[in-house]
């Protein structure tokens, strides 16, 4: 089975909308496009290079699709757009999509069912960069197998983010960490079932905590 790995930016606020410039993304008027760019050291470089470095093929939404096809095709003296051009591309798109991009393949139609078969077909793993509407999808429906977070020390107050509203309640278990020199937190984590519950509070609750947790329920 192939694993879908999800890796992905983020303000630590949680947007992970338009890192790479600032005119990646501008839907719902954002403007603060751009705002990974001055944080890149060499840890970091190393780092990404090491989750690239298996086989894979990539996974994206239409929107990071047409941002990638947009511009790897034309960086020729960048070894990541040869990977990227020879690698298989799977498109996800609910709107139409003109798959301009050698080796590209639509997923459309009932993507969730799609997106299993896809799974459970040979092949090396699926790598997911930036398709926020996509990654909704995955983390919907327990599809993500290993996620890996890039949190930069900045907040941008407005724009898409990573877990939104519905985000399904679930464990992650950290697998690996590390900070670069810029403050990055670059963090892994693969799924570890479901929340465990505790409580800090002890055995025997006080009247004035009765009457508080009877105040709340009403609320």
């Amino acid at each position: 089975m192939r694993k879908i790995i999800v890796s992905t930016f983020l303000s630590m606020d949680g947007v992970l909308q338009g890192p790479g410039g600032p005119h990646e993304d501008l839907s719902q008027k954002f403007k603060q496009g751009g705002w990974s760019a001055n944080y890149w050291d060499d840890m970091m470089e190393h780092t990404i290079a090491k989750q690239m470095a298996d086989p894979y093929d990539l996974l994206l939404g239409r929107r990071t699709y047409e941002i990638f096809a947009a511009h790897w095709p034309y960086q020729k003296n960048d070894p990541i757009s040869a990977v990227f051009d020879r690698v298989q591309k799977y498109v996800v798109a609910t709107t139409p999509v003109a798959l301009s991009w050698q080796n590209s393949t639509l997923i459309n139609g009932d993507v969730v069912n799609e997106l299993k078969k896809l799974k459970n077909c040979d092949g090396p793993n699926l790598l997911v960069n930036g398709s926020g509407k996509l990654m909704q999808t995955l983390l919907k429906h327990n599809l993500v197998d290993v996620l890996h977070t890039w949190t930069f020390p900045v907040t941008l107050g407005a724009g898409k983010r990573l877990f939104e509203d519905g985000t399904q309640a679930a464990q992650w278990r950290l697998t690996n960490s590390s900070v670069s020199t810029t403050g990055v937190i670059m963090a892994s984590y693969v799924p570890d079932g479901n929340v465990q519950l505790g409580s800090f509070v002890t055995e025997k609750i006080s009247d004035a905590e009765i009457v508080r947790r009877e105040k709340v329920s009403k609320e």
